[in-house]
C-alpha cells in the first residue's frame, strides 16, 4: 500500500449566462460531474449576468456533495448582479470565492486550506 497522496489536476467549470430555475438542473449536473474524490474545481462565474435564489441553493447542494467527495471548490470571477445575489444571500461568506482564476488556482494548490468536514455555516460563526 502506498502512502503517496496523488493530487488531482484542477478542473474549471464555466457557468452559463443565467443560473436560475430554468438552468440549475443542468448546472448542478455539470458541477457534480467534476466532483470525483479529491477533485479540485474552479467554478468560473465570469459569464453569469443573472442568478436567482435557485442558483445559490444549487451551489449549497454542490458544496455538500464536494465535502462528501473530499473535493474542493473555489468559485471565482462573479460580478454585477450575480455577485450581488451571493452577497445579499450571505453565501459570499460561506463559499470560497476568489476574484481571479489565478487566485482560485493558488487557493486550490494550498493543501492546508482544506474545507472538508465543515458544515454550511458562515466562516467564524458558531452554533
Amino acid at each position: 500500500m502506498s502512502s503517496v497522496n496523488r493530487r488531482q489536476p484542477i478542473s474549471t467549470v464555466m457557468l452559463p449566462a443565467k443560473v436560475d430555475s430554468v438552468t440549475v438542473a443542468s448546472v448542478e449536473v455539470m458541477l457534480v460531474a467534476a466532483l470525483r474524490p479529491g477533485a479540485r474545481v474552479i467554478v468560473d462565474g465570469s459569464q453569469v449576468n443573472y442568478m436567482s435564489a435557485a442558483g445559490v441553493r444549487t451551489f449549497a447542494s454542490v458544496l455538500h456533495k464536494a465535502v462528501e467527495a473530499d473535493a474542493r471548490i473555489v468559485f471565482c470571477r462573479f460580478a454585477g448582479a450575480a455577485w450581488d445575489c451571493l452577497l445579499v444571500s450571505g453565501f459570499s461568506e460561506l463559499l470560497e470565492i476568489a476574484s481571479t482564476l489565478e487566485e482560485a488556482t493558488a487557493r486550490l494548490e494550498k493543501e492546508t486550506q482544506r474545507l472538508g468536514g465543515e458544515s454550511l455555516h458562515r466562516r467564524g460563526a458558531t452554533g
